[in-house]
């Protein structure tokens, strides 16, 4: 008479370990941790003992043991046991793909007791775990304690319901991994690309200087020492401080690039820094900055001669101690970055000004790089042209050929803009050849302003905003009286004559002046000050 009312309470347990089943296989998608607990849960709450796992290995097509609950039975003895297709129960249900309820285990000779952990002459069930598209993934097996049938078939369902929470709990697993395993292989194919890209086969020349540069990029790049890359805008500094980052130990960490010039002091230390909410107007989150995400990798900082005394102080810290705080934080945040800084000024120059301080100068300039401007390496010429023209041929997918009275056109230019120039009216020739024959009537010079009897196809004369190599060392380079130190009067009234042609020249517009002068807005603003030009009004 109670038989029926014993099954509707088992029936009650059975749905509460359901329960706590499922909660417990949702708290991690690695199978490995949680399916223990499940099978542990199996033996404490219903009574299935000796509980265990098994999961398809696809490459060797066989059953492999993946866990079982047995105390008292060491795990590492049971280790490696596997099962093929048609072996025992567990490799029948595998081959069969239904499950198999048996009231005396002993009576069926398929049984193979490899575990050593079941009683012969108890109850056992084997149900399979079958993915979406119905094939065998895995077995669930369990030894019941009752010899009811009733409760057998309750067991041998409730059974059935814990495989397919497990099956689901596996291939999302899996799913996750393939996944994974896709973007693993897809960083490293972007790594192998970014380093092909930016390694040492992007850098082109054989001239003396260029060799002397590339050994020097062989010697820090082992190295986390602060690098100064100095040299004319166009000349390739970033393209260095590439090749530093991704033949250094950090190749695999981020590399974070800013370019110091293109933001006013305050929008540059919350981009640096970050900040932290409700630090000003409009910071409505907490913003990790560049320092921040390059933790572990390179910072490469550019134009760092444009920043501010101001703002220097602070960056002066991050230097010496590599701790800073967020805009508006009191914490300090402490970073593991290399730093790799790019100038076009003459820093010296910007010391004596006041305009850049000496303690952080001597922090950047611990080891400097000189890239020379390209007039003065045209013997790389040619080889650049090669370089880029396989670019570009691979971009619009043709061949494509310079002739030789368009190099010879080249040849005989200065190029003020240096390699980004060369560049830049390569790719515009390649665009306007129609058959990728590159002639000279294709080699479109930019045209250098006039200024004190120099035309576009001389030499621009040497601007305050232009960089020189230092001259030779002294006891103190800030003291030069000449190279980077003051110049004479006489150097100051050219330049200050210059500037003032290139604003009438512009309609006293100061960034098309810039623009004329190879300057930035920043720069220029900074000769009108500094040379007392009244700036009029059109």
């Amino acid at each position: 008479m109670h038989s029926s009312t014993d099954l509707q309470l088992k029936e009650g347990n059975l749905l509460a370990t359901l329960y706590k089943i499922s909660t417990h296989l949702n708290q991690s998608l690695d199978y490995r941790h949680t399916f223990p607990a499940a099978l542990k849960i199996l033996h404490e709450e219903c009574h299935l003992h000796g509980g265990v796992l098994t999961i398809k290995d696809p490459l060797r097509d066989i059953m492999l043991v993946e866990s079982f609950h047995a105390p008292g039975v060491e795990e590492r003895k049971r280790k490696g046991v596997s099962y093929k297709q048609g072996e025992g129960i567990i490799g029948a249900v595998f081959e069969q793909g239904d499950a198999i309820v048996l009231m005396n285990l002993g009576s069926d000779i398929r049984f193979t007791d490899k575990l050593e952990i079941y009683d012969y002459d108890k109850p056992f069930i084997c149900v399979p775990l079958k993915s979406v598209d119905k094939k065998v993934i895995g077995a669930l097996c369990a030894q019941p304690e009752t010899h009811s049938e009733s409760q057998v078939r309750a067991l041998h369902h409730f059974l059935e319901m814990i495989a397919n929470l497990i099956t689901v709990n596996i291939q999302l697993a899996y799913n996750i991994q393939s996944e994974k395993k896709k973007l693993v292989n897809e960083r490293d194919g972007l790594r192998r690309k970014v380093r092909k890209d930016y390694g040492f086969q992007c850098l082109v020349g054989h001239t003396k200087p260029m060799r002397e540069i590339f050994d020097q990029i062989r010697l820090v790049s082992r190295w986390d020492s602060t690098i100064l890359i100095r040299g004319e805008s166009g000349t390739g500094k970033e393209v260095i401080a590439n090749a530093i980052h991704y033949n250094s130990p950090r190749a695999n960490r981020p590399f974070i690039k800013l370019n110091c010039a293109a933001l006013p002091d305050n929008l540059l230390e919350s981009e640096l820094f970050g900040h932290e909410k409700g630090a000003f107007t409009g910071a409505v989150n907490q913003r990790k900055g560049r320092f921040e995400l390059a933790n572990g990798g390179t910072i490469f900082l550019d134009e760092i001669g444009e920043t501010s005394p101001a703002f220097q102080a602070k960056l002066l810290r991050v230097l010496q101690e590599k701790t800073f705080d967020r805009v508006g934080g009191s914490e300090p945040i402490m970073v593991d970055v290399r730093i790799i800084a790019a100038t076009n000024r003459s820093l010296e120059n910007e010391v004596l000004a006041g305009n850049f301080r000496e303690d952080i100068y001597y922090r950047l300039n611990v080891m400097p790089i000189v890239v020379p401007p390209l007039r003065d390496r045209m013997e790389d010429v040619p080889e650049l042209i090669t370089f880029m023209l396989e670019k570009l041929s691979g971009v619009q997918s043709r061949s494509l050929e310079l002739r030789d009275s368009a190099l010879t056109k080249i040849m005989n230019y200065s190029w003020p803009g240096n390699v980004r120039e060369l560049e830049n009216t390569i790719e515009r020739a390649a665009i306007l050849s129609a058959d990728g024959i590159i002639d000279a009537n294709l080699i479109h010079l930019s045209s250098v302003p006039k200024f004190n009897g120099i035309h576009s196809s001389e030499a621009p004369a040497p601007m305050m905003s232009s960089y020189a190599p230092p001259p030779a060392p002294s006891p103190n380079p800030l003291l030069r009286n000449n190279g980077y130190g003051g110049k004479n009067l006489e150097d100051d009234q050219d330049e200050r004559a210059r500037v003032i042609e290139a604003l009438e020249q512009s309609g006293w517009v100061k960034a098309k002046a810039a623009r004329l002068l190879n300057m930035t807005p920043r720069q220029i603003a900074y000769r009108i000050q500094t040379m007392n030009i009244e700036v009029k009004q059109l």
